[in-house]
């Protein structure tokens, strides 16, 4: 029988792998992954940050980081105007969060492809008013799919410039 540790191990492969594989890109249009910083680790207040936070001029088009499905639009005090997206298999969760605006037109259950426009960097929810970014979060989810909980990912590993 594998241990524990043994097994989160084997989690923590399986989910690189599947992650590598989807080809992520920085979910910001023009921000290189050079510019980016993880952020994951850190301590906001009480709890990990478990995200990372991607600096950007208001209003700069947010993209989708892979293909998949948009589950949920929602509207939370932390994170402001958000977009929950499913990955093709249904297997993780990207987190796209205080958004200015969404993309005109985005909807639940829109297919996405890499690169389609999600919307527009802002600063609602939490944000604070002078440093406009977009929080990005992946989580793997749970075999109930929920959309709103899952374990955290670190998405800083996986990301890619757009042109890879």
């Amino acid at each position: 029988m594998a241990s524990p540790e043994r097994a989160t191990e084997r989690l923590a492969a399986e989910d690189a792998a599947r992650l590598t594989a989807a080809g992520l890109i920085v979910p910001v249009d023009g921000v290189p992954r050079e510019n980016l910083r993880d952020s994951f680790n850190e301590c906001r207040g009480l709890h990990r940050h478990e995200a990372i936070d991607i600096a950007a001029p208001l209003g700069t088009p947010v993209i989708a980081a892979g293909d998949g499905q948009v589950v949920k639009l929602f509207n939370s005090v932390p994170g402001g105007l958000t977009i929950y997206q499913f990955d093709p298999d249904e297997q993780f969760a990207y987190y796209y969060a205080h958004l200015n605006a969404y993309a005109p037109g985005l909807s639940e259950g829109a297919k996405l492809k890499r690169g389609d426009l999600l919307g527009y960097v802002g600063t609602t929810g939490n944000a604070a008013a002078a440093a406009p970014h977009l929080h990005f979060a992946i989580f793997r989810l749970g075999p109930e799919r929920q959309w709103w909980q899952g374990a955290a990912v670190n998405p800083y590993p996986f990301l890619n410039d757009a042109n890879r």
